[in-house]
């Protein structure tokens, strides 16, 4: 038996095993295991794209997220932006009502002192006609005991003049 030399009963016996062994090999084991890798590799081909789609859907999401916080800012802005002018216009609204107040107790208050003025004006000339008409009838001598007379006199005296 030599190595190098094979027998041909040897040769064909080994050569018809490994074809029996290839069809029984290729019925019943590789069948099932390329089916078994062709499954795997369905499974990680739907694994890569669902990974994918799942990007793409967060990348979505990440643009309507950065949408949402700027339209929410510009709409804080807006919102701050009103509220500074509404309380601007009730601070303008507010003084010019104290204003305006003001301005009717300050006028209220000169015709008040008007009043009072006219009045004590009116007061110091009766009193003055009434030290007038006392002084001249003592001075005059003349006979003006009764009261009535005299207020007579101090209104006539009152009504020529140019003083009220």
């Amino acid at each position: 038996m030599d190595l190098l030399s094979p027998e041909p009963g040897l040769v064909i016996w080994t050569g018809l095993t490994f074809i029996v062994l290839l069809l029984v090999l290729g019925k019943f084991a590789w069948n099932p295991m390329l089916g078994a890798i062709k499954e795997r590799e369905d499974k990680i081909e739907r694994a890569l794209k669902a990974a994918e789609d799942a990007a793409q859907e967060y990348k979505k999401i990440e643009e309507a997220k950065s949408k949402m916080e700027a339209e929410s800012r510009l709409e804080r802005e807006q919102i701050l932006k009103e509220a500074r002018a509404m309380k601007d216009s009730i601070v303008e609204e507010a003084r010019q009502s104290a204003q305006t107040e003001a301005d009717k107790v300050i006028a209220n208050a000169r015709a008040q002192i008007e009043k009072e003025k006219a009045d004590a004006i009116g007061e110091l000339k009766k009193q003055v006609a009434k030290l007038s008409v006392e002084i001249a009838g003592r001075i005059l001598a003349e006979d003006l005991q009764a009261d009535s007379k005299q207020e007579k006199l101090i209104e006539k005296y009152l009504n020529e003049s140019n003083f009220r």
